[in-house]
């Protein structure tokens, strides 16, 4: 799998089933993230380009919530047939646009946006469509046409996980992806073209969030905004969408704990959570950013994850060898290097890593996979997202001091548990306020419900209730 050296120039919209001309001359550069050079360009959107998007999705909306579910579910199962057949086309996209290393890209960034679209052939018969109450016929409709904004992590699967369900449901939807991490988006557009989805079903616009962006959320016609991104944006799409009262789904941000118990097997849990906080380059909303250890078992906790972190392999994305790629942008990379300045200067300690760039990686945007110790709850490093390969060790000294270190922050989308005990590691987990909790490394379930508490956000993607995020109950009484 190589690279193409050429740009990728797209220079059209994707709505109402043509490419359209956007409304201005305006474009946006992708660099890749490896070589720090422009790979590519898109056009800039402007709420012109949104009205009409918006519009063709309204008039595709009746016909196509008409259209019998499983028909709606067969074009899903042919999607996800095509983005198989173009996975390394994927992988690669990804890795330029990114930076996420090509196994990484292979297993997640093109994987999982097949299965999802692939899934829903399998949820449809178990979601409540109707259900009798008494004298009266609860039933589920399509809420209408969706605004989607999507961040640039995980660029393709965020979109899936938003399109794929949205469809289902009898939606239609126009998708706004990060100016960051565009180019794929334009795949995904390609592939609805191939198989027949009807023209103003999925409507692609690029531009950047607080124009586009801003558009969807304000726009009338629009009833409903799946956002995934920062909490600060998603504070301010709240804001903009609430003058029309419009439905908000929210996946912001996280700092979750993974809480190593006192009986915890001490080497796995420690190899596994630095694996699941370095995924994607730490560039993961639900990544396990705070490792909990009993203080007593503090020094043996720092030598395992500083002879683990030598195995993470910082270099090209485009090697299958390369376990951590360059982070997304100039902005990120320089972003998490002063969060790593700051823990040193609050009094963290510095176990292996550091602020200065990888030896022979001076150009691309890549951070050193960094681990602090002896971090306190009230330390920045412990408290704001910082979204890099970065792991903040905390000591606790009781059962009770861990669970409340790990509710003492803003967020709340994720969390692990370790434990001798699957069932005293239940426990524990149940007294997280967090929307997700592995046990002893639980493996990621793509059907299962995905979404935070507090300032993670509110309402749930993936699996069933991802299809009924885009529903509205109606009630007829009989």
């Amino acid at each position: 799998m190589t690279a193409t050296p050429t740009l990728i120039e797209h220079a059209a919209f994707y709505v109402g089933g043509e490419w359209i001309s956007p409304s201005s001359a305006e474009t946006i550069d992708v660099v890749n993230a490896a070589t720090e050079e422009v790979m590519g360009r898109v056009p800039a959107g402007t709420p012109a380009d949104v009205d009409a998007a918006v519009a063709t999705a309204r008039a595709a909306f009746e016909p196509w919530s008409a259209v019998p579910l499983a028909d709606r579910v067969g074009l899903c199962s042919l999607i996800a047939l095509k983005l198989q057949e173009r996975a390394e086309e994927i992988a690669v996209l990804v890795a330029q646009e990114l930076g996420a290393p090509l196994k990484v890209g292979m297993g997640i960034q093109a994987a999982l946006p097949a299965m999802t679209f692939g899934a829903m052939e399998h949820l449809v018969e178990e979601l409540p469509w109707e259900q009798r109450i008494g004298n009266s016929l609860v039933v589920r409709e399509p809420v209408g046409v969706v605004g989607a904004i999507t961040p640039w992590n995980y660029p393709l699967h965020q979109i899936a996980a938003k399109v794929a369900p949205a469809l289902v449901a009898g939606c239609t939807i126009v998708v706004k992806p990060s100016e960051v991490t565009p180019l794929n988006a334009f795949l995904l557009a390609q592939v609805m073209d191939e198989v027949g989805v009807p023209p103003g079903v999925f409507n692609l616009v690029t531009g950047v969030g607080p124009v586009v962006g801003e558009a969807l959320a304000a726009h009338p016609d629009v009833d409903m905004i799946s956002f995934t991104g920062s909490t600060r944006a998603g504070r301010r799409v709240s804001e903009v969408a609430a003058a029309t009262v419009k439905r908000v789904a929210l996946e912001l941000g996280g700092k979750s704990a993974n809480v190593l118990l006192d009986d915890a097997p001490l080497e796995r849990a420690v190899v596994d959570g630095l694996k699941k906080c370095y995924l994607n380059s730490g560039q993961t909303c639900s990544a396990l950013t705070r490792m909990l250890v009993p203080r007593e078992q503090l020094p043996m906790v720092e030598a395992i994850a500083a002879a683990a972190v030598e195995h993470f392999a910082v270099g090209d994305p485009m090697s299958l060898e390369t376990a951590l790629g360059p982070l997304v942008s100039a902005v990120q990379r320089d972003r998490v290097r002063e969060y790593i300045r700051t823990g040193e200067a609050e009094g963290a300690r510095l176990v292996v890593g550091g602020a200065e760039p990888p030896e022979g990686l001076e150009r691309g945007f890549y951070v050193r996979p960094t681990v602090f110790s002896d971090v306190t709850p009230d330390m920045t490093i412990a408290q704001e997202e910082i979204f890099g390969p970065v792991l903040a060790i905390l000591p606790y000294d009781t059962e009770e001091d861990a669970v409340r270190i790990a509710n003492d922050t803003d967020y709340g989308l994720a969390g692990g548990v370790w434990s001798a005990s699957e069932e005293r590691a239940v426990s524990v987990a149940r007294r997280l306020r967090t929307g997700q909790v592995e046990i002893n490394g639980g493996t990621f379930n793509p059907l299962a419900p995905f979404g935070g508490f507090k300032q993670s956000g509110h309402g749930r993607e993936l699996g069933p209730y991802g299809v009924l995020e885009f529903t509205e109950v109606k009630s007829l009484q009989l």
